[in-house]
């Protein structure tokens, strides 16, 4: 929407809704090495300003949208909304006491989305053409083989993306580490020898354990890529493991950093091989411009965790980009709830330029059964259905 008055755009409402979508894993369960669900929720906030609405999400507990309502909304009435990073600043100074990091983040994350996309879409530019993007596509790798997955499930959901082109595939490790090699093998077996093969350990192992695993997962499946061998925050076993694991397995980490200091530790001294940012946590695209700064700077590729419809624009302002991950739970939350997601074609998401911001609208209609919050805080503009 261009012409005279731009500079007036003002928040005019916000609205924060949440969804809870249950797994399709066995028993409606899904697993990893550390951790055990049934459910995926996504909390959705939208801002209102000069007759445009920009949408913002992140994945978490219900939490998160109460303390959007009653932390960040009232923060945002009749702000000018064309200066994304200006509000992010204010948003995290704002929530200090009430809890930057964790929820407090998620939370900024998600209303930073929401405001860029409500930018691009008042300027009438695709989101990925308002950034500083040196790259118009994003390579992805498929992500999901849980560990609860029987043998037929697994193999058949990997060998599925390698069919589709994409080059690169993760399983879950490390809950049973006995089943381990019978897991890989039929994974190897079924997707071949040209694509790549990551494991994600979720922090399941102690250090010499993580060790020992690293060596057999790329001396016997050639893997090239091992996310949280031991937790994220043991920096010094991190460092272990990239420091005398095999040469050519990347040692991963950065989904769980939520502050730019988050990062700092990571790569000060080096703790990773490649870093990981999530853009519904890390404090939304203007965290994500501010890491992939930090991690140009220590010569680092940056890679997307998740949240698909989001990282495909936001990570194309990434210099040093890698890829993003494909995830299984992210992609069939957001095919559910949003129209005009991206699906890969020959490894790739490309950002649709055809449509304005983000490019999704919400399906409200298919959303409403797994609604669990609603709020409008700010403002009297109703939801719009459709």
């Amino acid at each position: 929407m261009a012409g005279a008055g731009r500079n007036e755009y003002r928040v005019d409402a916000v609205d924060v809704h949440a969804f809870e979508v249950p797994t399709d894993g066995p028993g409606g369960r899904e697993q990893d090495g550390t951790l055990e669900w049934d459910s995926t929720t996504m909390v959705l906030v939208r801002v209102h300003a000069g007759g445009s609405t920009g949408l913002g999400y992140t994945y978490g507990d219900v939490s998160v949208a109460s303390f959007v309502t009653s932390q960040l909304a009232p923060l945002l009435e009749g702000r000018g909304v064309l200066a994304p990073p200006a509000l992010w600043q204010l948003m995290g100074t704002h929530i200090r006491n009430a809890g930057r990091p964790g929820v407090g983040a998620m939370a900024r994350s998600a209303v930073d989305v929401a405001l860029w996309d409500l930018k691009a879409r008042l300027l009438g530019l695709p989101l990925v053409h308002l950034l500083p993007a040196p790259h118009d596509r994003v390579p992805v790798y498929g992500s999901g083989g849980f560990t609860n997955y029987p043998l037929d499930r697994l193999t058949e959901q990997l060998a599925g993306w390698a069919d589709q082109g994409i080059p690169r595939l993760k399983l879950k490790t490390s809950r049973e580490p006995e089943r381990d090699p019978r897991r890989l093998t039929a994974v190897r077996k079924a997707i071949g020898d040209e694509v790549e093969l990551f494991t994600d350990a979720n922090g399941a192992l102690s250090r010499k354990e993580a060790l020992y695993w690293a060596r057999r997962f790329h001396e016997e499946w050639d893997v090239r890529w091992f996310e949280e061998p031991v937790g994220s925050a043991d920096l010094e076993g991190l460092r272990l493991l990239r420091d005398r694991g095999p040469e050519r397995l990347e040692i991963a980490a950065g989904e769980y950093a939520f502050t730019a200091q988050d990062f700092v530790n990571l790569v000060e001294p080096p703790a990773v091989d490649c870093l990981q940012a999530d853009v519904t946590r890390c404090g939304g695209i203007t965290g994500v411009l501010e890491i992939a700064g930090l991690a140009a700077a220590r010569h680092l590729d940056l890679s997307a965790h998740c949240a698909p419809a989001v990282s495909a624009h936001a990570f194309c302002a990434v210099r040093r980009l890698r890829h993003l991950e494909y995830f299984h739970d992210h992609t069939r939350v957001e095919e559910l709830l949003f129209d005009g997601t991206l699906s890969p074609v020959g490894g790739v998401l490309r950002p649709d330029p055809t449509r304005p911001g983000l490019g999704l609208d919400v399906k409200w209609a298919d959303a409403e059964r797994f609604r669990v919050y609603e709020a409008h805080p700010v403002g009297s503009r109703a939801r719009e259905e459709g």
